[in-house]
């Protein structure tokens, strides 16, 4: 069993979010999931929590009511091996929601991911920090990623 699941918090809609998911991350498997019953906030039958897997890291959904909002100060950061990859989920993730720069935006739920080229995460480690600030001044122009133009700004 994993230790620490991240829990997220859906106003009503969190079985709308989990065929969303579905459809995103081809790998996703539900783990589990319940249902309220006759007593709780939301009517009978509607999705109470569900437990999925992404890429061996489960997240749960929870149906918890308008208390509380998702915020960019967390953030879930998908290391894509290439551009297509990052093309996919940019686009995917952003259908409804809403961008941001360097690689952010927010889901249609308001649910905030990095769509991050591992590429660049190497780029950015390296020791030459005339690259590093090349790589890094490329990247904030940027609301996608493009892996072209950061090996560019890397080589200059």
């Amino acid at each position: 069993m994993q230790k620490i699941i991240p829990f997220w918090w859906f106003d009503g809609n969190a079985e709308e979010a989990l065929h969303f998911y579905t459809s995103v991350f081809k790998d996703l498997k539900v783990v589990n999931s319940s249902r309220y019953g006759d007593h709780g906030p939301m009517p009978k039958g509607t999705l109470l929590v569900a437990t999925i897997e992404i890429f061996g890291q489960q997240f749960s959904l929870l149906n918890g009511g308008s208390d509380y909002k998702f915020t960019p100060a967390v953030s879930f950061l998908i290391n894509c091996d290439d551009q297509a990859e990052v093309d996919y989920y940019w686009d995917k993730l952003s259908e409804g929601g809403q961008l941001e720069m360097c690689g952010w935006l927010r889901d249609k739920f308001g649910l905030s991911w990095q769509v991050c080229p591992t590429d660049m995460l190497k780029m950015i480690n390296d020791k030459d920090e005339r690259r590093v600030n090349n790589v890094m001044g490329a990247m904030m122009k940027m609301q996608k990623l493009v892996i072209k133009d950061l090996e560019v700004a890397y080589n200059k």
